[in-house]
């Protein structure tokens, strides 16, 4: 059997939005004529992102609930009944065999109108504790695909599948032969210790503050530093980039990640799920510095599935600015712990997710 009508809902944030392009595209591959529909949320990252992937999307007017007291809170239910009303007129316009959800705000109207016409629905969820609107679909779903062992406390046993998250795995290969080539692209000595900081591509303002903090102990250290600071942070330092030494290198966004992958000795992230999943392919020692800005701390959650089996290193975002670069220091000379840290972090790798997605998402279809 070949998908050839499916619905992709959801979005927000790339987190949500590469998994579900991931999924489409393998789809694609499998069936070259399936026609596939994006619906997203209006004013949101996927309704550029998708067209730029080649996909139709269409949006919704949905928002999501402001925690702090504010009129916008007023408009809510008018804006989730017009959602849900042109989600159920999309889908018996366009006549879907299966309706995937991916999370974010668009997913929940979509999902909802689906699982109404009696349609096959199935969720992928990503991270290790899931949000309200995947909890709430997964009732009628008839499928969970997961990224995360134990997530039965979540969701009905019966319907979870262990695939993982979709996440640039080509990008992934042959990192091993790669170290010389990546050296060379940075400007830096493959020989050398590598402390890779990576916050994502807007950046995160305390992983900066740490490094920017410890500039003086970088200079007069062997380790060198890769640092991602991300688009939002880039005017503000570039100010002191021209004085950093050689081995110090800032950028405010990296294309070749797969290089910087290959260099790094250690690595500090945050903890977002496709990050985290990312991670484990790579396969390198980590700290993770979960974000406390988002919705029910599932950073924090997502660090703790991989901190409790071994995998990574923990440090809070309010403890980062005292013990981040001292513990990436202290694991930089640790070998032993580099090793059982990456040992731990590639036994959880799930290398296969988007084909074992489309696999259960080809037996959904067929309920």
């Amino acid at each position: 059997m070949k998908l050839t009508k499916i619905i992709i809902s959801g979005g927000g944030t790339g987190g949500h939005i590469f998994p579900a392009l991931a999924i489409a595209d393998e789809i694609k591959r499998r069936n070259e004529g399936a026609d596939i529909l994006f619906i997203g949320a209006e004013g949101k990252m996927e309704m550029e992102k998708v067209p730029q992937a080649g996909y139709p999307i269409m949006g919704l007017p949905i928002v999501g609930f402001q925690r702090k007291l504010t009129l916008k809170n007023l408009l809510l239910p008018i804006k989730l009944l017009q959602s849900l009303v042109k989600a159920f007129v999309a889908i018996r316009r366009f006549k879907p065999e299966l309706v995937i959800g991916v999370g974010g705000y668009a997913s929940g109207p979509t999902l909802q109108m689906a699982q109404l016409l009696g349609i096959p629905t199935l969720l992928q969820e990503q991270n290790s504790f899931p949000g309200k609107t995947n909890q709430l679909l997964a009732r009628k779903a008839k499928a969970i695909c997961v990224a995360y062992p134990d997530m039965s406390k979540f969701f009905e046993a019966a319907k979870i599948q262990l695939t993982g998250n979709p996440v640039r795995a080509a990008l992934l290969q042959n990192l091993d032969t790669k170290k010389q080539e990546a050296a060379e692209f940075f400007g830096l000595d493959a020989s050398k210790p590598t402390l890779f900081v990576m916050g994502g591509s807007l950046g995160a303002r305390t992983l900066n503050n740490a490094l920017r903090s410890a500039l003086s102990v970088f200079a007069q250290s062997d380790v060198q530093v890769l640092w991602q600071c991300g688009k939002s942070y880039e005017q503000e330092l570039a100010t002191f980039q021209s004085t950093l030494p050689a081995h110090i290198k800032v950028f405010a966004f990296i294309q070749r990640m797969d290089l910087a992958y290959a260099l790094a000795s250690v690595i500090v992230s945050r903890a977002g799920a496709l990050s985290v999943s990312e991670l484990a392919l790579v396969g390198k020692p980590a700290i993770l510095v979960p974000s406390p800005n988002v919705a029910e701390d599932h950073q924090t959650k997502n660090a703790r599935a991989l901190v409790d089996r071994s995998a990574a290193l923990l440090v809070s975002d309010a403890q980062a600015q005292e013990q981040l670069v001292p513990l990436a220091l202290e694991l930089l000379k640790d070998q032993a712990q580099q090793h059982a840290l990456t040992a731990a972090m590639k036994a959880m790798a799930l290398p296969n997710a988007t084909n074992e997605i489309v696999d259960v998402c080809l037996k959904v279809a067929k309920i």
